[in-house]
């Protein structure tokens, strides 16, 4: 650590005949169905359960406990980080579900693959959910050049335009490499160390606007896992429809990533029950 242009990638440049190279292409794919939507409803439920553990008065049946007073705290509408959330057994399932692990081996060429300890999203409509500021950004370290994280969303409710979600800039990422390099400038350019994640002022994006990459609300049924590329921009926005979003957070990357101090000092993050994001760059990221 930290690994930069001696890192193994993926080759984006060939042809695969598949979602691969939707992802490719564009930065972003939605991989249909990986969980059946009864299983990803089942998922959804043991989350509102989840939120029923702590000593707040939410009651998953009853919306005029969804405030904010009956909540645990959270962030962006629903970002769940704390409480040792990363390692309940409802997101330990989910990770190991065998779809899902296969999608990402499919992606990577290996089934030797390493998973983040990362947190999971339920944002509820509620009448203090106020909306939400874009915060476009990046997490893929400049100095690492070409596809070497990519990042998951398994969405667990209907997730449509006005729902909430993972908003894109649509082919951001094959310009990510050129706007460094033309913005020297930029703050935290040539500081970065270790640190995957960057954030994008409104001149900023407008410089990838004005070459053709497009705003895009991802949309996904339950039961579709999202992937991204991590050098494309992106942010997060709460719902506008008085419908709940669901999601978790889950990304793997190449076991090969790691050295053996990297894996070690996961294993006592499993044993501490925390959460890893920015420990085992790059595959380690505050999610959208």
């Amino acid at each position: 650590m930290p690994h930069y242009e001696s890192e193994p990638k993926i080759d984006t440049n060939v042809a695969t005949g598949d979602w691969r190279d939707d992802l490719f292409r564009d930065g972003y794919v939605v991989v249909k169905g990986v969980l059946s939507e009864d299983k990803a409803q089942s998922y959804k439920d043991r989350m509102f359960e989840w939120l029923e553990t702590f000593p707040y008065g939410f009651k998953a049946d009853d919306p005029s406990t969804w405030g904010k007073e009956h909540l645990p705290e959270h962030m962006k509408g629903g970002m769940y980080h704390g409480y040792m959330v990363h390692h309940e057994k409802v997101i330990w399932d989910a990770r190991t579900e065998p779809a899902l692990i296969d999608a990402f081996a499919k992606l990577w060429d290996t089934k030797e693959l390493l998973v983040s300890f990362d947190g999971m999203n339920l944002t509820l409509p509620t009448p203090d959910l106020k909306p939400s500021t874009p915060w476009p950004h990046v997490d893929q370290n400049p100095n690492r050049k070409g596809m070497q994280c990519v990042q998951g969303i398994l969405n667990l409710a209907p997730n449509g335009v006005d729902d909430g979600g993972l908003v894109v800039l649509k082919g951001s990422h094959k310009l990510n490499e050129l706007f460094f390099k033309m913005h020297p400038e930029t703050k935290g350019a040539g500081t970065w160390g270790s640190m995957d994640w960057h954030g994008f002022d409104e001149s900023e994006v407008d410089w990838f606007k004005q070459r053709g990459c497009e705003e895009i609300k991802v949309c996904a049924d339950p039961g579709d896992l999202i992937l991204w590329d991590s050098r494309q921009i992106h942010y997060n926005k709460v719902p506008s429809s008085g419908n709940v979003r669901a999601v978790m957070y889950i990304c793997y990357a190449p076991a090969s990533f790691a050295s053996k101090e990297d894996i070690k000092e996961k294993a006592s993050y499993f044993q501490q029950r925390l959460g890893t994001v920015n420990t085992l760059a790059p595959c380690e990221y505050i999610p959208p």
